[in-house]
């Protein structure tokens, strides 16, 4: 699949712009929301790259946008005009009160507001919102119709196909959005069910492509690589890709797949300079939003999915989940650049590395 001749399809549908209501995307590679990963500082090292279309937020609860606004919440809301086009991501079971949220995003110059129906853990589902949103049709089309009337920007919906594989309700979902004026959906290839286990099903990705008539249906789940992406665009008729944990790994992929689309030339994987380049300015844009103690912390969380790409050995490994400051990792970084790469860099896809996704039955998650 992943060569030029066997690519027209695709590559003339991504040649055309995107547009998700009256926001043009620039491409057909969207990243992904990710709890404590996808902040605006990893979404603009990850724009400084190229490649990147839409960008969504960490979920947000749309109570504690009008209720209880914070620091927390003003954190997983925070951007800037570098980093467009932009989603913030709410979630909640309660129509005025998501409808207030929209307004409030609205009022602050986001572009899109995403509806989460998507996330499947107990804390999310258990009042109501999240995957749980999937039970209740009416009061869920209703809710969605709701926050589409309160604003101007378009609002999409993220879901998953359905609460489990008794009953894929996403292609009904997708039809009665599109009738109330949803601008977009993204559809997670699987069941609340499944959790983050088991393969995304493609059929049921492609179902929901075929429910709409017009608005745009971008496929989620299990993108690790550039020929992931591109067999799911073509085995499916999606007309974007959102990308997660595989951006992580290879914040290049959306670049890559640009590249591939233009020229049909393979592109060259990062170099170990690179990623160590991408580490330092991740760092640092953490520290500049949110200061030094709390940007090293946030990045102890992301440590060890640097570490299975560069491979810096264990005494490196160390000091990196435990970082106290920017410069200790200029010093790490400096170290790392002067010993060179080491003998199995770049294997890391074939020798399993991956980003941890919670275990076990969802309902403890």
């Amino acid at each position: 699949m992943d060569n030029a001749a066997t690519l027209s399809p695709i590559a003339s549908r991504a040649a055309r712009p995107l547009r998700v209501g009256n926001v043009e995307v620039p491409t057909r590679f969207s990243l992904a929301p990710l709890a404590g990963y996808t902040t605006l500082a990893f979404r603009l090292a990850v724009r400084e790259i190229g490649g990147l279309g839409l960008a969504t937020t960490d979920l947000v609860s749309a109570r504690a946008m009008v209720r209880h606004f914070n620091r927390k919440t003003l954190e997983l809301i925070q951007s800037c005009p570098e980093d467009r086009p932009l989603a913030v991501q709410i979630y909640g079971n309660d129509g005025p009160e998501m409808a207030d949220a929209a307004r409030f995003l609205q009022e602050r110059g986001i572009p899109v507001v995403d509806i989460n129906m998507g996330c499947p853990v107990r804390k999310v589902c258990q009042n109501g919102g999240g995957s749980a949103m999937m039970c209740d049709p009416a009061a869920t089309i209703k809710l969605v119709r709701t926050v589409v009337e309160a604003v101007r920007i378009p609002i999409t919906v993220k879901m998953r196909l359905g609460w489990d594989d008794s009953d894929w309700t996403a292609p009904f979902f997708a039809r009665e959005f599109e009738q109330a004026g949803v601008a977009a959906v993204t559809i997670h290839g699987r069941t609340r069910e499944q959790g983050f286990g088991g393969k995304v099903k493609l059929d049921g990705i492609r179902a929901v492509v075929e429910a709409v008539e017009r608005i745009p249906v971008i496929g989620n789940g299990d993108v690790r690589s550039r020929a992931d992406a591109l067999h799911m665009m073509e085995y499916t008729g999606c007309q974007a890709v959102a990308i997660g944990r595989g951006a992580l790994l290879n914040p290049w992929i959306f670049s890559q797949l640009q590249q591939f689309l233009a020229s049909g030339e393979t592109p060259r994987p990062a170099t170990y300079e690179q990623r160590l380049g991408f580490m330092d300015r991740h760092l640092h844009g953490l520290v500049q939003f949110r200061g030094e103690r709390f940007g090293c912390l946030s990045f102890r969380k992301v440590a060890n999915w640097y570490c299975k790409t560069i491979r810096p050995g264990h005494e490196y490994q160390q000091r990196l989940v435990r970082l106290e400051s920017t410069a200790e990792l200029e010093e790490i970084v400096e170290r790392l650049r002067d010993r060179g790469p080491p003998p199995d860099f770049g294997r890391f896809e074939e020798m399993g590395a991956a980003i941890a996704t919670p275990a076990g039955p969802n309902a403890h998650w």
